[in-house]
């Protein structure tokens, strides 16, 4: 090429440099970006931490309302009851539905788990 024709300057800069000096530069800017990697996961896993114990209070609030609701319903059922047949008749049939429900709810816990024991050991049954 004749020195009239001005060359790009990518190829002037690459003509200048040794690879030497490229692979020094490239290493270095590796290193800029894994630390700047490692603060940006960092960051994440402090915010991650903080909703995580935010998720969990707010999960036993409604945990714990959620019971009292229970037992509020449970009371207002025996006293409904307590009229219609004895106060002992309504504490036995609230008690007994309570039982049944809890039963059931432990058998549909049962069948899922066995379903997910099959399914990550491979079973095909």
């Amino acid at each position: 090429m004749p020195d009239s024709v001005p060359r790009p300057a990518a190829t002037t800069g690459a003509n200048e440099r040794s690879l030497e000096e490229d692979l020094r530069q490239l290493a270095e800017d590796a290193r800029a970006l894994a630390i700047a990697e490692i603060a940006y996961q960092k960051s994440r896993a402090a915010y991650a931490g903080q909703e995580v114990r935010s998720i969990g209070l707010l999960g036993m609030l409604a945990a714990a309302l959620v019971f009292f609701a229970l037992m509020a319903l449970t009371v207002g059922l025996v006293i409904s009851l307590a009229p219609l047949i004895t106060p002992w008749g309504a504490t036995a049939v609230v008690f007994a539905g309570l039982l049944v429900a809890a039963g059931i709810c432990a058998l549909l816990a049962l069948r899922t788990w066995k379903r997910m024991m099959a399914m990550l050991s491979g079973d095909t049954e």
